[in-house]
């Protein structure tokens, strides 16, 4: 349905400061019928799409949000359109992974706990489609969950989840969903019984039809990754159940290809993917610094990392700093093989920054990183002899890379450098011994 806004409204809104723009709409829901509420609502979520955290953290405040419990209390404000406008903050702040206590402190956040308790204890006769729309509001909302009411909300979202039409609006709340689920990810009270078999049913449903949106996708991966600190058991289900190497390695190749690497990043309209892109390299991070199974096929998706460093060095800075720390967690990761690291091209990645040093534009503390947790591991000695041998073998093969490109020079050099710009790093002088290969 399409909704027109009166030109004259356009005219009075359009030079005010974004943070009063929206402010002034949510005084004017007040005066409304509830169709009138709906078309501001639909504005006002316009411009919460625009939204960065700065000025998500200025405009929703405590206050704020005692401001629509108010209007829900004295009926100025239907609690359908309160919910559009609830399910749309949350959204934005799953987008932005902003964590807030504003919800926490204020009014609202107990009116939604009655009645999400309350409509629960309907059991046959409750409205299904409000209980899964206040606990959407809710979990995207809070910041933190009491058990008892995450055993009510969890199912309400995949439940959302598991709808199988491929309807713009289906995939739309589905996404709002997964995203909603993510933030209680962390949480130690989660227990499988609440997820698992649905989750399951979601992935494989979804690697045969492709049902679900990039964002949505990458969610209930995250989610998954998250619970891997608690459901440890998860990693073989993650890895030879779920596929995740072949799943993962897809979607970022996928989503490279969604993106002009030779543009600055600040230029570009269309950031959603980049975004996805960005939400993957941190979910892996997560997965490697929690996976304990060793995999030949991680190397495939570590060598699709290094492809995205390697693109995003030059124009997109903050694609680039996040694949050097997940590359940096994957060397600390002994389920990962140096050998890996070699055949994957990480090593020669890292070891093209380092030669290139530049004292001021380089991140050099993190490549230096790289090569200590290299380097460390290749010193341990293992007790297995046919493991030693093979542990020689490797170190040789690192050694004559480096030595090939002159890194060792170039650690010495950085003393120097280090002496006359007084370098941040001055533990570097300290540990020389630890980035050479060879010790």
């Amino acid at each position: 349905m399409t909704l027109c806004i009166d030109d004259k409204h356009i005219d009075e809104i359009r030079n005010i400061p974004t943070r009063e723009k929206f402010l002034k709409l949510l005084d004017d829901l007040e005066n409304c019928n509830e169709d009138a509420q709906k078309q501001k609502i639909v504005e006002m979520n316009e411009i919460i799409d625009e939204m960065n955290e700065e000025l998500f953290k200025s405009v929703f405040s405590k206050e704020m949000f005692d401001k629509i419990d108010e209007m829900i209390e004295e009926k100025k404000l239907t609690l359908e359109n309160a919910v559009l406008l609830l399910k749309h903050i949350g959204y934005l702040k799953g987008l932005i992974k902003m964590w807030s206590n504003n919800f926490e402190d204020s009014k609202l956040i107990k009116r939604i706990e009655k009645m999400i308790a309350e409509e629960e204890k309907k059991k046959e006769l409750k409205n299904e489609k409000l209980l899964v729309d206040i606990c959407e509001c809710y979990i995207s909302l809070r910041s933190g969950f009491p058990p008892e009411l995450l055993s009510i909300c969890v199912p309400c979202l995949l439940k959302v989840a598991l709808k199988k039409e491929e309807s713009e609006e289906t995939q739309k709340e589905t996404e709002m969903a997964l995203l909603a689920l993510n933030r209680i990810s962390a949480y130690r009270d989660v227990e499988q019984e609440l997820y698992l078999n649905e989750i399951r049913e979601i992935f494989k449903y979804h690697q045969e039809h492709h049902n679900l949106t990039r964002l949505s996708y990458q969610s209930v991966w995250e989610f998954l990754f998250c619970r891997l600190f608690y459901d440890g058991d998860l990693e073989d289900i993650i890895l030879n159940e779920l596929h995740l190497v072949r799943e993962a390695t897809r979607e970022l190749e996928e989503l490279s290809k969604c993106i002009d690497w030779k543009k600055n990043e600040d230029k570009m309209k269309e950031m959603k993917d980049e975004s996805v892109l960005g939400r993957w390299i941190s979910t892996l991070n997560i997965y490697f610094r929690e996976c304990q199974i060793r995999k030949k096929e991680h190397v495939v998706l570590i060598g699709c990392i290094v492809q995205m460093l390697r693109a995003a060095k030059d124009n997109h800075r903050e694609i680039c700093e996040k694949c050097i720390e997940l590359l940096i967690t994957v060397s600390y990761n002994t389920t990962v093989e140096i050998e890996d690291l070699l055949k994957s091209g990480a090593v020669d990645a890292f070891l093209g920054e380092i030669i290139r040093f530049d004292l001021i534009k380089s991140p050099v503390d993190d490549y230096l990183q790289f090569f200590e947790n290299v380097c460390e591991r290749l010193k341990n000695v293992n007790k297995k002899e046919n493991e030693e041998t093979k542990r020689k073998e490797t170190k040789r093969k690192v050694f004559d890379r480096l030595e090939e490109e002159g890194y060792e020079d170039c650690i010495i050099l950085f003393i120097c450098c280090i002496v006359e710009e007084e370098y941040r790093n001055i533990f570097f002088v300290q540990r020389i011994e630890d980035y050479f290969v060879h010790c």
